[in-house]
């Protein structure tokens, strides 16, 4: 897919063209989504560098606005699983915000969303999954597998199968769902800046952006319900 002009080519260009020539890839244009995700990486940690620099006993706007955020995180881990799910917070937080800023980034022209692909979406993913079921073993031990068996150890030839399809289809779920409404929306503001270059519908700009934050919600929720799942205790 051809992504047209982003403001970092200047850099992804000679580093795919190096790629194709020293390991002979077919093609390194599917290398976008590393590019640009190292690059919001590099954003967020030198935000965060700046705040940590900066911290004041009377903050200002930004220390201000990212102490809102963090804050609105925490109170959602702690309602979703409670005071003992703090120990996830770094990772809940880390996933949230970078996932937001990625499907923000995808609206400025020019920037691309590495949420737009599926490589970056199935990675976060896997990292859930396997964080739910490792945290699950290390809680409950063996045990942990009376969540696939069901109530009566009868019902397991059924309940088996059922829950390994649930279970295998979550990071299914979220790859595809963050992936199917940020690659729609880059795609959809392709066309609006080649129909109207000067002049983007605004109420489709605010759409976007509400869009772009409700993707990182859901992602993040259902991060946290997948881990607080696996750390009850089967029923």
């Amino acid at each position: 897919m051809d992504h047209g002009f982003l403001i970092l080519d200047f850099i992804t260009k000679p580093l795919y063209y190096f790629l194709e020539h020293t390991f002979h890839l077919a093609d390194g244009n599917h290398m976008y989504h590393v590019t640009y995700s190292w690059f919001y990486m590099l954003v967020l940690i030198i935000v965060s560098f700046i705040l940590i620099k900066s911290l004041k006993m009377v903050p200002g706007r930004l220390q201000n606005f990212l102490e809102v955020v963090l804050g609105v995180l925490r109170s959602l881990l702690v309602n979703t699983m409670g005071e003992h799910g703090l120990r996830f917070f770094p990772l809940i937080a880390t996933l949230a915000l970078f996932i937001l800023v990625c499907n923000l980034g995808g609206i400025i022209p020019g920037l691309y969303s590495p949420t737009a692909n599926l490589n970056t979406n199935l990675s976060m993913a896997l990292v859930v999954f396997l964080l739910t079921h490792i945290v699950g073993i290390k809680i409950h031990g063996m045990k942990y597998l009376k969540h696939f068996v069901g109530p009566v150890w009868w019902m397991a030839p059924i309940m088996v199968p059922v829950e390994l399809i649930g279970h295998l289809a979550r990071p299914v779920s979220l790859t595809m769902r963050l992936f199917g409404n940020i690659f729609g929306e880059d795609l959809v503001l392709v066309v609006l800046l080649v129909l109207v270059p000067f002049l983007i519908p605004m109420p489709f700009l605010v759409l976007m952006i509400f869009t772009a934050v409700l993707q990182a919600f859901v992602f993040t929720l259902l991060a946290m319900m997948y881990i607080s799942g696996a750390m009850e205790e089967a029923h």
